[in-house]
């Protein structure tokens, strides 16, 4: 029989290791350094791996929806392979990218990164009820 004493340190080290597996790398990635990216306030870490690359969301946002961070986390992706993002999956959380890096690919970044993003004048629409600009970033 467990006592109750003991039970505290087993239920402790439970939710120990759940919040510990929150920023763990997929399979795939696990072992590779992560590169950590800010779009438009939402904070990847981004790992790549061939023609993959995994952007794991590490900030808290208020319920926030796919699509946005979809396209934030397409573009940390692209900044740190230095390939064009074809298509990305997943969820709020964890993103995953399939890469188009062709012919030249650039040796992914490692370390923070930071950018600057700015609208591209004159592409404000309304899409799905939502508002839909396009943007423009560099790395700081």
């Amino acid at each position: 029989m467990i006592h109750p004493h003991d039970m505290r340190w087993i239920t402790s080290l439970f939710f120990l290791s759940v919040l510990l597996a929150c920023n763990t790398a997929g399979p795939h990635f696990r072992g590779l350094p992560a590169t950590r990216v800010t779009v438009e306030g939402s904070t990847f870490d981004v790992r790549v791996r061939d023609e993959l690359a995994e952007a794991m969301r590490i900030n808290m946002q208020y319920a926030p929806r796919f699509g946005p961070i979809r396209a934030r986390a397409g573009k940390a992706m692209a900044l740190v392979s230095g390939c064009e993002v074809t298509e990305v999956r997943g969820d709020q959380a964890l993103a995953l990218g399939l890469l188009d890096c062709g012919k030249g690919r650039k040796k992914p970044r490692e370390g923070r990164m930071a950018l600057e993003c700015a609208p591209v004048p004159g592409t404000a629409g309304v899409l799905d009820r939502q508002i839909d600009v396009d943007i423009t970033c560099s790395a700081l």
